[in-house]
């Protein structure tokens, strides 16, 4: 794309497409490949008068020839670019071993054109040699009928007589346009036409200066309708890659959301599954319980159930449901969470089951509630209560009320278990619309690890979470054990 945009006079555009290479090369790239990307981006610089540009760029280009044609063409091209500078002594100093190496130049066509370029520079220094070189130039190339370089050599004449033999230079100029019309080349045209411009007057002059200008309009119109139809195929084909690309990452995501789809549903089947079986199990438990209890407390505790089913299960299967639809379960660590999250979710429902024997919530709760607690006084432990007589307990709703009662029951159950102590206090006060119950005891107290170890512990502090409570545990090891928590009320 670069070369074709190049050829067609738009070396703006090619040097940009040309640069597009370069992050592409790696070590193992063909060494050809990048000569003639270098050499490419040599000559854009070089026809957009960024002549340092172009110097590094042939340069980079020679380092990367693999035989001595190639570094003979690029050793000229760069001795132009120094011409264009009007450095010449510089480009004598190239091209002076080329034009006197007949094996190293590999060819007539080279020979003639580094003989060529020495005459002019000599010229342009005012060495009288500059025309020896020049006719030994336009010698060979007349024998090789190389037809590009005896156009060049009319040019190099052209000027070369330009200030001493007005006729020879306009003949030579007349003979550049002539070669460059049969040869198509329209630069060359272009240039001619500006030295025959230069030495033509009256209407010769007005003639060829109207031709330049026609023929200078005519090219520039051909190559910004080739330079406007090449960026309308490269918008084209770029929007067709895109529309390519998209359409295939929507046929990826369609066959990813499928397979999301189905393991979604396949979980939804297993976790409707095991509801259903803990359903049917909390059902029997319930119809067991209603052949020994009445009709409304019967009805209350399914309530109950069915309410602590929703407040403690629903959020942790809907999380599960979350996690599995967002995470890759092909991988085994999301795999290994999924299970551990409904294995949480079976143990949390059966702890349920287990912990739902009626509890009297009405005129008799504070009278069960001392009853239960005097069960733990025995010979050797005393349970002594303070405050519990000034809270209003009617006021407080059935559900913590509940809590409180199994809250109680697990501190007095782990304090049996483990507690080793001879004494426990439970303190009952109101502070403001929050009730604070503090348990104390004296015996041997818990590590922080044996905290978390102890299940009724950990009960105790979800559940008054479950009441939007707070739980502080006091426990230092052969201290005693001291818990408070405390909720709205």
């Amino acid at each position: 794309m670069a070369i074709i945009q190049q050829n067609e006079g738009d070396y703006s555009s090619s040097e940009t497409t040309a640069t597009e290479i370069l992050p592409l090369f790696r070590k193992n790239t063909n060494p050809a490949y990048k000569c003639a990307v270098f050499n490419l981006l040599g000559i854009n610089y070089e026809n957009l008068y960024d002549y340092d540009n172009a110097i590094y760029y042939y340069n980079q280009a020679y380092k990367q020839a693999d035989n001595e044609l190639q570094k003979v063409v690029l050793k000229n091209n760069i001795a132009v670019v120094y011409m264009d500078k009007e450095d010449y002594q510089h480009a004598i100093q190239i091209l002076f071993p080329l034009a006197l190496n007949k094996d190293l130049l590999n060819g007539a066509e080279n020979q003639a054109r580094a003989l060529d370029n020495l005459g002019y520079c000599y010229f342009k220094i005012g060495d009288p040699k500059s025309l020896d070189y020049m006719n030994q130039s336009l010698k060979i190339r007349k024998q090789i009928k190389d037809s590009f370089g005896i156009m060049a050599s009319y040019i190099h004449f052209t000027e070369f007589y330009k200030d001493n033999n007005f006729e020879k230079s306009n003949s030579y100029a007349r003979m550049a346009y002539e070669k460059a019309t049969e040869i198509n080349n329209v630069n060359i045209r272009l240039k001619s036409l500006a030295l025959l411009i230069e030495n033509s007057i009256g209407n010769e002059s007005k003639k060829f200066s109207m031709l330049h200008l026609h023929i200078n309009d005519s090219i520039n119109k051909v190559r910004q309708k080739a330079k406007n139809q090449f960026a309308k195929i490269k918008y084209d084909s770029k929007k067709e890659k895109e529309e390519n690309l998209k359409l295939k990452a929507q046929k990826a995501e369609n066959a990813l959301q499928l397979e999301q789809q189905k393991n979604r549903n396949q979980l939804l089947y297993f976790v409707v599954g095991i509801i259903i079986l803990i359903s049917i199990f909390i059902f029997n438990f319930l119809v067991a319980k209603s052949k020994k209890e009445k009709i409304k407390t019967s009805y209350n505790t399914e309530i109950r159930i069915a309410k602590k089913l929703h407040d403690e299960l629903a959020n942790d299967v809907y999380h599960t449901m979350a996690f599995a639809e967002t995470q890759d379960l092909s991988n085994s660590q999301n795999k290994e969470k999924l299970l551990n999250n409904l294995d949480t979710i079976y143990s949390r429902t059966r702890n349920i089951s287990k912990e739902n024997s009626t509890i009297e919530t009405g005129s008799l709760f504070i009278s069960n509630l001392k009853d239960m607690m005097s069960g733990f006084n025995t010979n050797e432990v005393n349970i002594l209560t303070n405050g519990i007589d000034t809270i209003n307990w009617a006021t407080i709703d059935n559900n913590k009320k509940i809590t409180v009662y199994r809250v109680l029951q697990e501190l007095l159950v782990n304090m049996k278990k483990h507690s080793q102590c001879s004494i426990v206090i439970l303190t009952f006060k109101k502070n403001e619309n929050k009730l604070q119950i503090d348990y104390t005891d004296n015996g041997i107290g818990a590590t922080f690890d044996e905290k978390n170890s102890r299940n009724g512990l950990q009960n105790v502090e979800n559940r008054i979470q479950a009441i939007k409570g707070t739980t502080t545990f006091d426990t230092k090891s052969n201290k005693g054990f001291k818990v408070s928590f405390i909720f709205p009320i």
